[in-house]
């Protein structure tokens, strides 16, 4: 337990329900520092070189590394034959070596076994997030599906370093609607029901004796009950109620070591999510971090005394707030180790080691050793060292007013060779919508400034991580005040000079690729053209056709939504779909077959009724992915197709395919 918004298996589900985030490919985003590195061309007035899709958006060269607990071996993600893979090397040797044998998706969820023997690691099959768990033995290398079940959803409940063999995991094995919590023991592979749900429960917090002792209940107006117990046989009781408002901006953290206090993200009585102790006999809350705009965003705990230690709140970049002096020294030596913002990763048991990652929005993100007993940092390597090889952009954090007078944050990323007036512009919309586009590397708006455009990102409201007043703004406003949100950004950016009014794309995933058909069919006179990632077209099918284990979460959607058993005509209101006859820009749209979030059908029914009315689009689908391409193959071949599009629209630059590929 090292750095966590969330841990155990609410922090994963949150990260799932985030309805419609882009889970496709590893183009990550990586926040950077002030100052242009000095090995790199500056850029100039002229434009710079061209940089490779294959550089900006294939396989990283490594990533993701991890300590194993003892501290000995050190373990990260690397292809293998063009397939991200986990390799194993011993610290201070070249001994590295792939441990895993993944050959089709890749591999991009792992971490240690505490038993120091094992690595596990997360697959599913084409995108269709039924991920199983499997166990490598780094000692005979043989790989074990711990999990094998069809059609059944894995999420990982608990690992701690103090039960070696054992291991918690959620499984929708007996009902595909919900998740029991099961034990696994680690040599036998023998799986146990540790905790049962009554249907109602959305996430599972264990406590330091890797005991079940807190849950997550949805309630049927939108919010969440935290239940808790003192025993693993003792019944349920509410702890805390978080009504819809609260919803988003508050879940629990972690228990304290003695198990009688629970670290919550709370923001009751607070616009924003603070970080707050709870006892649990007497419910006395000490708040702990507070910002009066940011939510918490992350919190770093001691993993064997369970004490917060820092916690950062992400606002134009991320910011740590140190808490506990013993770390205040580690904090600012591992500041001077490289430019950017920093992550503490993973630590090993003797807590000699930890593993620090530095983000930059210009370049590549740096890993490092961290001894805190000797206040030294050793580099360990680039995820993507080739970037330094060509001129990035920089990305600016920016605000406005929205036309009712809301500030609306958010980013804009100009091409590296300077800042001429009036250049086309892509308007780049996250996914989520309850998400936010953060200040770093990113190889989508990289790509846009290479070739020539202007990009800006925009934390509309409905975004997270600004506060419950801000998130909430949100409700029942998709296609509305949300989508204003992303037109009053452009007439902004044109007010300033920095775009061409002719020119500007709106391009996005998930929620995004929403967005994008929403600006083609309800704004069709401000874009130029379209592309759509996964995007819905017609709300009311989107939620009827929900995973079932988003079925708990009914009525979230129904508040921040709508409802379709009671509000379809408002929902069709919203919905691209029935506004076609209104499209006027050309449209690409790209779809994943196997996507449990938003199903085929939703880029299919507007394609078709597209296609009887004659209007132009390009369309492709692709059989072996989900939520968003993870193969690097399907990721390089959408955005060769999409860099196309985008030149013979806007104008911009444009990387042919090399001699005799299909794109």
């Amino acid at each position: 337990m090292f750095m966590t918004s969330a841990p155990g298996i609410w922090g994963r589900f949150f990260a799932i329900c985030l309805l419609l985030s882009l889970a496709g490919g590893l183009a990550a985003k990586e926040t950077s520092g002030p100052a242009r590195s000095a090995d790199r061309p500056a850029g100039g007035d002229q434009p710079v070189e061209l940089i490779p899709r294959t550089v900006l958006f294939g396989n990283p060269t490594r990533t993701s590394p991890q300590i194993s607990p003892d501290g000995k071996r050190l373990a990260y993600l690397a292809p293998v034959n063009d397939v991200l893979n986990v390799w194993v090397k011993t610290v201070g040797k070249e001994d590295d070596r792939a441990v895993t044998k993944d050959t089709d998706r890749g591999i991009r969820l792992y971490f240690w076994a505490q038993d120091n023997r094992h690595l596990l690691y997360l697959q599913d099959r084409g995108g269709d997030e039924n991920w199983r768990l499997y166990a490598v033995n780094l000692d005979s290398g043989a790989i074990r599906d711990l999990t094998p079940y069809d059609e059944v959803q894995v999420q990982v409940v608990a690992v701690d370093k103090h039960f070696p063999n054992e291991i918690l995991i959620g499984m929708n094995r007996e009902d595909p609607r919900v998740h029991d919590v099961y034990h696994i023991d680690l040599p036998t592979g023998v799986l146990s029901l540790r905790a049962k749900n009554p249907g109602n429960i959305v996430g599972w917090v264990a406590d330091a004796r890797l005991k079940v002792r807190a849950a997550m209940v949805a309630t049927p107006e939108g919010g969440f009950n935290l239940l808790v117990r003192p025993t693993e046989d003792a019944e349920w009781e509410t702890l805390v109620t978080w009504t819809a408002d609260d919803s988003l901006t508050s879940h629990p953290v972690s228990f304290n070591k003695e198990g009688d206090a629970l670290y919550l993200v709370d923001s009751r009585n607070a616009n924003a999510g603070r970080l707050v102790k709870m006892e649990l006999a007497t419910r006395k809350i000490d708040v702990i971090a507070q910002d009066p705009q940011y939510d918490v965003s992350s919190v770093m705990i001691h993993p064997d005394t369970y004490q917060v230690q820092a916690v950062a709140f992400t606002r134009a970049r991320t910011e740590w707030t140190v808490l506990d002096g013993a770390v205040k020294d580690d904090f600012q030596a591992i500041g001077k180790l490289d430019r950017g913002d920093f992550s503490v990763y993973d630590r090993d048991n003797a807590d000699a080691t930890w593993l620090v990652g530095f983000t930059k929005d210009d370049g590549p993100v740096s890993f490092y050793a961290y001894e805190p007993r000797t206040k030294k940092g050793t580099f360990l390597f680039d995820h993507r060292p080739e970037l330094k090889r060509y001129a990035l952009a920089r990305m600016e954090p920016i605000s406005y007013q929205a036309r009712d007078g809301l500030t609306i944050h958010g980013y804009i990323t100009f091409p590296a060779w300077g800042r001429p007036k009036d250049l086309p512009l892509v308007l780049a919309v996250h996914g989520g919508p309850w998400a936010r586009d953060t200040w770093g590397f990113d190889s989508e708006a990289q790509w846009f400034a290479n070739r020539g455009y202007v990009c800006l990102q925009v934390n509309f409201r409905g975004s997270t991580g600004y506060g419950k007043d801000f998130v909430n703004a949100g409700d029942r406003e998709w296609g509305a005040k949300m989508h204003d949100d992303l037109i009053d950004a452009v007439h902004w950016a044109i007010r300033r000079g920095y775009a061409d009014p002719n020119k500007v794309a709106i391009f996005g995933g998930s929620y995004g690729g929403y967005a994008a058909l929403v600006g083609a069919t309800f704004t069709p006179d401000v874009f130029r053209c379209a592309v759509s990632i996964v995007g819905p077209s017609n709300l009311i099918t989107l939620i009827r056709s929900i995973p079932p284990y988003w079925t708990p979460l009914l009525a979230t959607f129904y508040k921040r939504v709508g409802n379709p058993d009671t509000e379809e005509e408002f929902l069709k209101s919203r919905s691209p779909l029935f506004k076609v006859e209104r499209i006027k820009i050309p449209i690409l749209i790209g779809q994943g077959a196997n996507d449990p979030r938003v199903k085929q059908a939703e880029s299919e029914q507007i394609v078709e009724a597209m296609k009887e009315r004659g209007i132009p689009y390009e369309y492709v689908l692709f059989p072996d992915e989900g939520h968003g391409f993870a193969k690097p193959e399907n990721r390089l071949k959408f955005y060769a197709v999409a860099e196309r599009f985008l030149a013979k629209h806007l104008g911009g630059r444009y990387e042919p395919p090399p001699p005799g590929a299909d794109n």
